[in-house]
């Protein structure tokens, strides 16, 4: 197996290259770091161009590594001071992968309920999101307006390998995912933090035919988002706080559509 002993190779640039949202937008790749996210990326079926990883990683993650060599294209050895350039933390496990991004048929319909973001900014929030939405069998996401990017090295470690496999949508603005889903016949709820909203717990969150918007950590939804909902929802709160953050009401929201679901299935 080819060792590379350089910062300067044109694949290890490459590569380091893509912890940038440009270079993933241009080049339809992202890199996916550490041994349990990589594993992950091969066994959800995802398309791994190469791996790269030290000695010292083949030694302490062998197991991880099998499965990602038995599915990629091209694996190489690299040196430590190599493995620096393409990490993205501190102490990191010195086991990547280029992968390309997964995509969704955008003919493909809409099935159960869904949940819209809107201008989320923080790789954190997201990858939370999207774990909390897997692990709640939700597996229709749109992302829409300025959302950041579900595929960021933070937004992955975030997500634990969930847009992996519920590869969630992209949408110009939230008002067009509205009009999409509507179509397929959906009733579309903005979230916000007012009082004079439906109580997000008296509304019948039918399995297969609700959305809930949520919006930016700070700002919310934009106006004209909420000028195209069927009727705002908020979730009743008995503290002095004003809102949660975008994780922590997505996660409400998710619980209660996946409630939903639990008690149609069993009544």
């Amino acid at each position: 197996m080819e060792v590379l002993t350089s910062r300067k190779n044109p694949l290890v640039r490459q590569a380091a290259a893509l912890k940038e949202a440009a270079a993933r937008r241009r080049e339809g790749l992202f890199l996916c770091e550490g041994a349990r996210l990589c594993r992950d990326a091969a066994l959800s079926g995802v398309e791994i161009r190469r791996c790269f990883f030290t000695r010292r990683a083949q030694e302490r993650y062998g197991g991880y590594l099998e499965p990602v060599l038995a599915a990629c294209r091209e694996g190489y050895l690299v040196e430590e001071h190599v493995a620096q350039v393409l990490s993205d933390t501190k102490n990191g496990q010195e086991l990547f992968c280029v992968c390309v991004l997964p995509r969704r048929d955008p003919r493909e319909a809409p099935e159960g309920p869904c949940l819209v973001l809107e201008d989320v900014q923080d790789p954190g929030n997201l990858g939370t999101v999207l774990r909390t939405a897997e692990a709640f069998g939700i597996g229709e996401m749109v992302l829409a307006g300025s959302c950041c990017d579900p595929y960021s090295p933070k937004a992955l470690r975030a997500g634990m390998g969930a847009a992996f496999r519920a590869v969630p949508r992209v949408a110009g603005d939230a008002g067009e995912a509205a009009d999409w889903l509507r179509g397929h016949g959906y009733r579309c709820h903005g979230a916000v933090p007012d009082a004079g909203a439906l109580p997000i717990d008296q509304v019948e969150l039918s399995w297969g035919r609700h959305a809930v918007f949520v919006g930016n950590e700070g700002n919310g939804l934009r106006a004209q988002t909420l000028a195209r909902m069927d009727d705002r929802v908020t979730i009743p709160m008995a503290g002095r706080a004003e809102s949660l953050n975008a994780s922590a009401a997505a996660t409400v929201l998710l619980w209660e559509m996946c409630r939903k679901h639990g008690e149609e299935n069993h009544g």
